[in-house]
């Protein structure tokens, strides 16, 4: 075989059924095998997968172990020359998975290549990333996209060509087999969020280089499995930037994150409380916001324990 695919699952019946109907419609010409790995969902998508495709290589874990983790089970057990990491939030389009394995045959330089995402009526989400700096990560990112776009490439230039970037969204990301010889595998301290471009940090410093295919479409029906738990995906996002500068930028930028963050968290808090007192706390979109970010400040307060976050389900 020449190609594993990679789907982690948890609760997202629905999603990952249409996923793998359209791996199995419009990936063709690769020989291919599909790891599934289920992160003890509730929702009985092991048994779908199983009737709907016996074909399918089923990993049940009792728990939720994470998608770091539940990849690197996948990456262990798979020997092909390239893996595709793919949400199971997404539905590929025709030719997308092909067009990004001929891109990786013909450079042999490519460690990575990531597709373009859509959203579902066709327009396109943010595909391409840099790598956390404290620019990126206390100022407003379409801001420096559109006033720095050479520097910050997003969804707001239409690419007609591959080109070579710093990471790319992990919902749908081919990694050359080799790669993962130099920098190792995924990095099981992020549990959620960021680990994909950490992994594609250590690949870049390991000599490979990492691209956008914008001719590969895939269809991202965006966090559908961290929707379920919006509070405990918010604490842990905030977790893997600080994970993130603590690994690979150093003492001083990790305590100018944390500050300007928590900083930025209470300025945020403020406005969503004035805005409910004025709208007499009828508007429930302002009241889940208002909730979360209470729930983050608290997390804060409280020393950033584990316990808060999606890890509360290991």
């Amino acid at each position: 075989m020449e190609l594993s695919i990679i789907i982690i699952n948890w609760n997202t019946k629905n999603l990952l059924l249409r996923c793998l109907t359209s791996i199995d419609q419009k990936v063709k010409g690769i020989q291919k095998e599909v790891f599934v790995i289920d992160n003890g969902s509730a929702d009985g998508s092991p048994a779908a997968v199983r009737k709907r495709f016996p074909e399918v290589v089923l990993i049940q874990n009792p728990i939720n172990h994470g998608f770091v983790t539940a990849n690197n089970q996948a990456l262990n057990r798979s020997k092909e020359r390239y893996v595709l990491l793919l949400n199971p939030d997404t539905e590929v389009k025709a030719g997308a998975i092909q067009t990004l394995f001929s891109f990786m045959e013909s450079r042999s330089e490519a460690g990575v290549a990531g597709a373009q995402l859509l959203n579902g009526d066709g327009t396109r989400q943010n595909s391409i990333a840099n790598f956390p700096c404290l620019a990126t990560e206390l100022l407003n990112k379409s801001l420096l996209r559109w006033i720095f776009p050479k520097t910050f490439p997003g969804k707001e230039i239409a690419y007609s060509e591959p080109i070579e970037v710093e990471s790319v969204i992990g919902a749908c990301m081919m990694v050359r087999r080799d790669v993962t010889e130099r920098p190792g595998l995924l990095d099981e301290d992020y549990f959620l969020f960021l680990e994909e471009t950490d992994w594609c940090y250590r690949i870049r410093r390991a000599g490979w280089k990492i691209y956008h295919v914008p001719e590969a479409e895939v269809y991202h029906f965006q966090g559908k499995s961290a929707e379920k738990e919006k509070k405990k995906a918010k604490v842990e996002y905030y977790r893997s930037r600080y994970i993130f500068f603590r690994k690979n930028r150093g003492s001083l930028p990790s305590f100018i994150l944390r500050v300007g963050l928590i900083f930025r968290l209470i300025l945020e808090l403020m406005a969503l409380t004035v805005a409910c007192f004025f709208t007499f706390f009828a508007m429930t979109g302002l009241r889940n916001r208002l909730s979360t970010y209470a729930y983050v400040t608290r997390w804060h307060l409280r020393g950033c324990p584990e316990g808060m976050g999606l890890r509360s389900d290991k």
